[in-house]
């Protein structure tokens, strides 16, 4: 009997070691990766450069706390806050981490305009994490029924509904920001219309709200731009980070520019392991290889390349509802629930994920080839055809 709690409906593996976008199980057999550890290994498993700056910076020093500078956390901020064109930049450990620090800097902000119970816009099917605030802020019932009473302050409204939230703004005063996936991964990788983006911009603009863009999953490369929002050419005040920015390695990061730019204060808030020498190290080479590899603009031919050939093999094919994405963040919406296909995939050397019930869900590494997509969908394109046809 296992003292691990049971919080995972675990698959019945266990990998031993990896190699680019392949992981070998302890028996030996090896599958093709298709999911990356949800958005988290950007440059696929054991990448020379990453293992060896790792290692390197283990061999100097792994943490000496925020009571003191930390040189690789000045330079990563410097990097993102060049790349996201954003002012100011709090570590921390994960995703919901980040996204608290963004409610946090909502409220605050709201405080400081008067504004005494403040209040967040968010969107159905979003997800945030899994703390009591960012719980609260997800818009799925599944993971928030037994936790009530959730926390208070969140406005709810339908995604990519600009109307919705310009009544709300008519009616409720308390409202102090929006916060938006850009691509809503678990909610079944949907993505918000350009249009959508840009009238919110603006009216939060109007409004003088903070505009909270949650680039947990999407960010880091995944979707073909640094950053998702760059697609519509928006500047947000708060973008959080995580997942894929170390490349394996756990950190979170919250970002602000503008009006959201110096309202945390010494004391406001703070992390003991955010942003420690090891994990700053980590974020710092997997940009550079990036950089380096040109992976951005290799997601979107990739990515590309894998949507255009589920299309192909799957035209015509009865049950499926939509082939959608940007870059190598990718869902195949189906008309029924399709769970059972993670395990089909498992049998067939394959690693996917399915979400919102009837999405299957494509995370590759950056690092994903050209070779590794042709292969990834032919395996699937043939397991989606068998499940649909039974």
């Amino acid at each position: 009997m296992s003292h691990l709690m049971n919080t995972y409906a675990r698959l019945p593996i266990a990998f031993s070691h990896g190699e680019g976008s392949w992981l070998t199980d302890t028996e030996g057999r090896r599958y093709l990766d298709a999911l990356a550890g949800i958005a988290v290994n950007t440059l696929g498993h054991n990448h020379p450069t990453l293992v060896a700056a790792i290692a390197a910076q283990a061999g100097r020093i792994l943490h000496s706390s925020n009571l003191y500078r930390i040189p690789q956390q000045e330079q990563l901020a410097d990097k993102l806050a060049t790349l996201a064109a954003m002012d100011e930049v709090f570590f921390c450990n994960s995703g919901c981490e980040a996204n608290e620090a963004a409610i946090k800097l909502a409220r605050l902000y709201g405080h400081q305009q008067g504004v005494d119970s403040p209040a967040i816009v968010v969107m159905e099917q979003a997800f945030h994490g899994r703390t009591m605030a960012t719980l609260s802020a997800t818009g799925n019932r599944k993971a928030q029924a037994g936790f009530e009473p959730l926390v208070s302050g969140f406005v709810r409204v339908r995604y990519n509904d600009l109307e919705a939230i310009q009544a709300i703004a008519r009616s409720n005063k308390k409202i102090v920001a929006v916060m938006l996936e850009i691509v809503q991964g678990e909610g079944g990788v949907n993505i918000a219309d350009v249009g959508f983006q840009r009238g919110l911009r603006a009216l939060c603009d109007e409004r003088d709200w903070l505009l909270i863009c949650d680039e947990v999953q999407c960010g880091t490369g995944r979707t073909g731009r640094w950053f998702a929002f760059q697609h519509a050419d928006v500047l947000p005040d708060v973008v959080t980070l995580a997942k894929g920015l170390g490349g394996g390695v756990p950190i979170g990061a919250c970002l602000t520019a503008g009006k959201a730019t110096g309202l945390f204060k010494p004391g406001n808030h703070g992390s003991t392991f955010g942003g420690n020498q090891l994990a700053t190290t980590a974020a710092l080479t997997t940009i550079a290889v990036i950089e380096k590899d040109r992976l951005i603009e290799h997601a979107v031919a990739v990515g590309g390349l894998i949507r255009e050939g589920l299309a192909q093999a799957l035209a015509g094919r009865k049950g499926v509802v939509d082939i959608r994405g940007q870059g190598l963040m990718i869902g195949i919406e189906l008309d029924r629930p399709c769970g059972e296909l993670v395990t089909r995939a498992l049998a067939a050397g394959l690693l996917i994920n399915v979400t919102a019930d009837k999405v299957v869900r494509l995370l590759p590494p950056l690092t994903f080839s050209a070779d590794e997509a042709r292969e990834l969908v032919s395996r699937l394109a043939k397991l989606i055809g068998d499940f649909l046809a039974a």
